[in-house]
């Protein structure tokens, strides 16, 4: 199954639940998008794809400027996984394909 298409995502930080929409296109090993989020829109980079697995990276700035560093696994039309908050440690990640 494709990872490509958009995901409901939600991440477990110590800040409270994050909501975001993740808008996936994937070519050869290549991950692209964009994550849109109530704080704004960011494009992610250094994304990858081997199967179902994906890793990206999105550099966030609020509510303070942050490398977040995702990888996530994709079953059907879920996406579960982890992202690394920087000096905050992994938090959980899940998804729907919306």
């Amino acid at each position: 199954m494709s990872v490509e298409g958009t995901w409901n995502v939600k991440m477990e930080t110590p800040m409270g639940t994050r909501e975001a929409v993740l808008a996936l296109d994937a070519s050869g090993g290549s991950l692209h998008g964009k994550m849109e989020a109530p704080d704004g829109t960011i494009d992610i980079y250094d994304g990858a794809v081997s199967g179902n697995n994906l890793s990206w990276k999105a550099n966030v700035t609020s509510p303070m400027t942050l490398t977040l560093e995702f990888s996530a696994i994709v079953e059907g039309d879920s996406m579960t996984g982890t992202v690394k908050l920087g000096m905050f440690g992994d938090a959980p990640l899940s998804g729907t394909r919306g």
